[in-house]
């Protein structure tokens, strides 16, 4: 199963690096302790705490027909200080 489906940059997600938090798109299916495991283990590092949400259904329009794009989830990652992410900049 694929954990981080990438990393989100955003203005608040550049902001929370400032606080060592670290924002990614994630699986809709992944549960926070699975994520947390996730992370220690791919970068090496403690995390702190997860906070997530779900991202809720964007309506497209494109002439007759209506699309709904997929529901997606974001988690936030708090890691332990002294700790970083090295693909993020700081």
């Amino acid at each position: 199963m694929e954990k981080s489906k990438n990393q989100l940059i955003t203005e608040k997600s550049i902001r929370l690096l400032q606080q060592n938090q670290y924002t990614f798109h994630v699986d809709s299916k992944l549960t926070k302790t699975e994520m947390k495991n996730w992370i220690e283990r791919f970068f090496d590092v403690k995390v702190e705490g997860i906070n997530s949400s779900r991202v809720a259904k964007k309506m497209k329009r494109r002439s007759k027909l209506s699309l709904n794009s997929a529901s997606r989830k974001k988690m936030i990652a708090r890691l332990r200080a002294n700790y970083l992410i090295p693909l993020f900049l700081n």
